[in-house]
């Protein structure tokens, strides 16, 4: 992943399906981090975005959801100290994606009670002893969030944290919201501040 080149990285994203991602963000989401071992942070004191970010509209014109998250971003990076730039040291950029998942469960019923009886003693009449299960299956929507910063002068990737979530639908109305809860948790996994390669857990 780390030597893809960059443009080849990122899709075109339908705000629907960013919507319904973010969403699914905030509800308990899992989050990777991938680093390139040999990028030297210390060098970094500058941030950016592309001119166009895949997760603006289809037609070279932003979205919302694109101004909410260079927001959000904004913030996190310059709580670390860095600066926005037009010629910047990391470009920012995202990548989104939802996938369509079934999920199938087996409950038991309460005619069996888990098996505990087994054949120590019956029950009455028509009670049914055995043991049944139900079964269950639910459709729902995970979303892939990317956050990549990549290195400008060398067009290269150096830091990544994926976030993967179960959508839900209840943010059409906290879009902004949601997206600060989303990148807000992204970067309490960066470890870095601007300037500097020592490691660090949390923005001062």
């Amino acid at each position: 992943m780390i030597n893809m080149p960059y443009q080849a990285r990122f899709a075109v994203a339908t705000i629907a399906a960013t919507i319904l991602l973010i969403s699914g963000c905030a509800s308990g989401p899992t989050i990777f981090i991938n680093e390139d071992p040999n990028a030297d942070f210390g060098k970094f004191n500058t941030y950016g975005f592309p001119p166009e970010l895949s997760t603006d509209k289809t037609g070279g014109y932003g979205s919302l959801l694109s101004q909410f998250l260079r927001n959000a971003v904004s913030r996190e990076m310059e709580a670390r100290g860095y600066t926005q730039a037009n010629n910047p040291d990391l470009k920012v950029n995202f990548y989104l994606h939802t996938q369509e998942k079934i999920k199938t469960t087996q409950t038991p019923t309460s005619t069996g009670y888990y098996g505990y009886r087994g054949s120590r003693y019956g029950t009455w009449g028509g009670y049914g002893g055995g043991v049944g299960y139900e079964t269950r299956v639910t459709q729902f929507t995970e979303g892939t969030l990317n956050v990549d910063l990549v290195a400008n002068n060398r067009d290269q990737l150096v830091w990544e944290a994926v976030m993967v979530g179960k959508i839900s639908d209840d943010v059409l109305d906290n879009l902004e919201s949601k997206v600060n809860e989303a990148i807000a948790e992204v970067f309490l996994e960066y470890p870095f501040r601007a300037g500097s390669s020592a490691r660090v857990t949390a923005p001062e």
